[in-house]
């Protein structure tokens, strides 16, 4: 496949089925997914914070979808994104991970658990704003390590230095995670008090907030 097909690739990856829990839902939905309405929850953080595993448990709690984007991607392109780092470049990867997103928030609602530079873009936001509501999954630095360390597939972090790197993505990104519409901790407990955690704050918001026309 060329550049241009992969890019086009990436581009439909919003359409694939490739994950066994994005079609969960019907009759055992739980209340807030009709609070929902259209809109999707949309986890956003570092590397580490939990998202996918704690995305998953979510939408089966709430009886929505769940997708990820970074597997999207993978899925589409037919490598795996440190390998599309490596053979594209970083560019290359979050064009088609803006592509990515800006589709998937289209086929609402649904958990949707996205990779740890997408909430950076502009544009990315601003789809979310408008077709979601963003939950920022905090976690501090000793957390993100432990977790990071048990896996090898974290393009940034290969280096000599990744405890480093780390700190110098929490500097740049928090402040844009603290964007999100809710912030929830990431802590080392049971996935599933995060999840209850989550639930409970989206309540809360979306009782006060109103619903997109």
């Amino acid at each position: 496949m060329n550049e241009m097909s992969r890019v086009d690739a990436l581009a439909e990856a919003g359409e694939r089925a490739q994950d066994p829990v994005r079609d969960a839902g019907g009759p055992a939905a739980h209340p807030l997914r009709a609070r929902l309405g259209a809109r999707s929850v949309v986890l956003v953080g570092l590397m580490g914070a939990g998202k996918s595993t704690v995305g998953r448990r979510l939408a089966q709690k709430l009886g929505l979808p769940f997708r990820d984007a970074d597997h999207e991607i993978e899925a589409a392109a037919g490598m795996t994104i440190p390998d599309i780092f490596a053979i594209y470049g970083e560019t290359y990867f979050r064009d088609g991970e803006r592509r990515v997103i800006a589709r998937l928030l289209q086929e609402g609602p649904m958990v949707l658990a996205t990779g740890g530079g997408a909430f950076m873009s502009e544009e990315t936001r601003a789809r979310i704003r408008e077709r979601g509501v963003s939950v920022w999954l905090r976690a501090d630095i000793d957390v993100l390590m432990r977790r990071v360390r048990k896996r090898a597939n974290r393009p940034l972090l290969q280096n000599a230095d990744p405890e480093g790197t780390m700190r110098k993505l929490i500097e740049a990104r928090h402040p844009v995670y603290a964007q999100a519409d809710l912030t929830v901790e990431s802590h080392e407990a049971p996935h599933d008090r995060v999840v209850h955690e989550v639930a409970r704050a989206l309540k809360a918001w979306l009782e006060t907030a109103r619903s997109p026309a």
